[in-house]
């Protein structure tokens, strides 16, 4: 266990959350999720319970704490040439949804949703668990069981902001049959960890899909996003998407005026490359799967080729275990994707700076280990070869003593504590704050902007 990491509060304080939600799923009676202007979601302990020694099983299955890949684990024999850097991957293809409005809506041709739909409508599968914007606060986001292809409609598209998918897993426990997971890479391994906890779990997870992953995006940053776009009070956004209807698709707000409903729009490379990549969790400075080498399926953008205007959107999948190849060929069988096989090195060519970021995490590792700073422990990750072969000798300087300067900059090397929710539109340092709080609305965040 990583040091000073005692309880699901040190996991909080000390910034190794990735707001999986898995533990408020594992221990629902003594934890919540709660949504943090700064930091994004959050776990808290509910109402006067304050007693962490309890928190062993939701250690376990905490990303924050340690990942490990098992050696042998899975059947298939692996691509060797992408093991080291991208996991166990037996096939790489591209396409996307043959339903064209599918494909329009999905944020990178909509693979997710029909593979997603054939698990329901040909695989027998109950439902996918996966997040959607709140209706009551739509720059938030929170967790749904869809059943039918007019709810997972609804959920297209990336959502670049603080997630929890795993605080639902209790819907998939409680399902009539086996259900798919949809999520960040972090969300599939803590899925993994809890599966291993909870045997019901295990049974009625028929399919995990991961969603390749830069990083997320604090709350902040989407409000500064539409701010960029001109909207005063975020009160006032009736919807906001980050990406989708087309590829990659522009970040449209809709927002309410004195004349009725407005929509404005931002192109998606400077939405995320200007706005809301500045603004990431640390955990996701230290995390070195970014491509969901625990799911079934993991799914991204093939950048390894140039993409023009009107371009329609494409997905690149990734199958990393048999149950994976057994599903997409249920998908392809029943005439849900148009897809077609592609070359091993289409995956690192889509995604050329991962690598180096991958060999980054281990020079701020070792930064944080060098100060007693607390940091995931990772098995299975080699990194320490692409620090050596992926980054200049600049870059190598960077990972370190860019990492000491942020563990000062960040507050790493003490205790922070979390509200839920702080003014909305001026940036501002946080005043000391407390492990509680309650859930955060668009109500609230007007109401925080008026005062």
């Amino acid at each position: 266990m990583t040091d000073r990491i005692l309880n699901i509060a040190d996991v909080v304080a000390r910034q190794l959350c990735a707001g999986c939600g898995a533990c408020a799923s594992i221990d629902p009676d003594r934890i919540e999720m709660f949504d943090s202007l700064e930091h994004g979601r959050r776990p808290r302990y509910r109402g006067t319970c304050r007693e962490a020694s309890g928190d062993r099983e939701a250690l376990q299955v905490c990303p924050g704490v340690e990942l490990e890949h098992q050696p042998d684990a899975g059947e298939g024999e692996p691509i060797t040439g992408l093991l080291p850097g991208w996991g166990r991957v037996l096939e790489v293809w591209e396409g996307h949804a043959a339903d064209e409005a599918i494909r329009f809506a999905g944020s990178s041709g909509g693979a997710a949703t029909a593979i997603a739909l054939a698990c329901i409508e040909r695989g027998g599968m109950h439902g996918v668990l996966h997040v959607k914007a709140r209706p009551d606060a739509p720059l938030l986001n929170h967790t749904v069981l869809s059943t039918t292809r007019a709810e997972l409609m609804e959920a297209t598209g990336s959502r670049y902001a603080p997630a929890s998918p795993c605080d639902g897993l209790h819907m998939i426990e409680q399902a009539p049959a086996p259900c798919v997971f949809i999520g960040k890479p972090c969300d599939v391994a803590a899925v993994a960890k809890t599966r291993a906890l909870r045997p019901a779990l295990d049974r009625r997870t028929g399919l995990t899909i991961a969603i390749f992953c830069a990083g997320t995006p604090t709350t902040r940053a989407t409000l500064r996003l539409i701010e960029h776009l001109g909207v005063a009070d975020p009160a006032d956004v009736v919807s906001l998407r980050y990406r989708g209807n087309g590829w990659p698709g522009d970040t449209t707000v809709t927002i309410r005026t004195a004349d009725g409903l407005e929509t404005r729009s931002l192109a998606y490379s400077t939405a995320w490359g200007d706005i809301l990549s500045t603004d990431r969790q640390w955990r996701c400075q230290v995390c070195p799967d970014h491509t969901g080498e625990f799911a079934d399926i993991a799914l991204g953008d093939p950048w390894y080729r140039s993409v023009h205007p009107g371009d329609k959107g494409s997905s690149l999948i990734i199958v990393r275990t048999e149950r994976g190849r057994r599903v997409l060929r249920t998908a392809l069988d029943g005439g849900y994707l148009h897809i077609r096989r592609v070359e091993p090195r289409c995956l690192p060519a889509s995604q050329p700076a991962l690598l180096r970021a991958r060999g980054a995490v281990w020079g701020r590792l070792l930064a944080c280990r060098m100060l007693g700073i607390p940091v995931p422990r990772y098995h299975g990750f080699p990194m320490f070869r692409f620090w050596i072969s992926k980054l200049s000798f600049m870059a190598k300087v960077r990972s370190i003593v860019g990492t000491i300067r942020r563990i000062f900059t960040r507050g790493l090397a003490s205790r922070i504590s979390i509200e839920p929710c702080i003014d909305a539109l001026k940036p501002q340092r946080s005043p000391p704050l407390s492990f509680t709080g309650h859930p955060t609305t668009s109500a609230e965040l007007h109401n925080r902007r008026a005062a």
